[in-house]
């Protein structure tokens, strides 16, 4: 998976489907399977810190937070730089139970700095995902034109034309 999707996956982990509020983390058996299968060890500690990870990031994607928030996620983690006969490689040291959170916090970083504004939540006010436009314009505004954009689009439609009958 790559830093990008992982971020992604782990904003997204909390979706509303068919009006009923999910999340990925909250049973801790579940959470610790989602954690190892999306590149973690799915330690309780791990589940812990992760979920207060993903909380601040979700607030800072949605700009109810800023990006300092994220400060105690990253709090006790360093790089530590080697240099061999290939070059410079930076080795993150941190405990393993913070290392996954840690992890994607650097991923939305690159992220944010290397495609600003990309990363954003639904515009569908009922959804709860975000959404990554790679389109060339950055106008992308549904997590899924399929479900939030034809839903949203339908809903605008049915309002317009109640409002134009009378």
């Amino acid at each position: 998976m790559t830093p990008d999707n992982i971020v992604l996956a782990l904003l997204n982990s909390r979706p509303v489907i068919e009006g009923t509020s999910q999340d990925a983390l909250a049973d801790d058996a579940e959470g610790r399977r989602w954690l190892s299968a999306h590149g973690g060890r799915g330690s309780e500690g791990e589940l812990r810190f992760t979920r207060r990870a993903r909380d601040l990031l979700d607030r800072v994607v949605r700009g109810t937070a800023r990006a300092p928030a994220l400060a105690e996620v990253v709090a006790h983690a360093h790089k530590v730089p080697h240099l061999d006969g290939d070059g410079l490689r930076w080795e993150l040291v941190v405990d393993e139970d913070e290392r996954f959170a840690v992890e994607v916090i650097l991923a939305w970083d690159e992220l944010r700095r290397g495609a600003p504004g990309r990363l954003r939540a639904c515009a569908n006010p009922e959804c709860t995902l975000f959404l990554l436009d790679r389109s060339h314009a950055n106008r992308a505004r549904w997590c899924s034109m399929a479900i939030c954009g034809n839903r949203m689009k339908a809903r605008r439609h049915h309002e317009r034309t109640r409002t134009a009958g009378g």
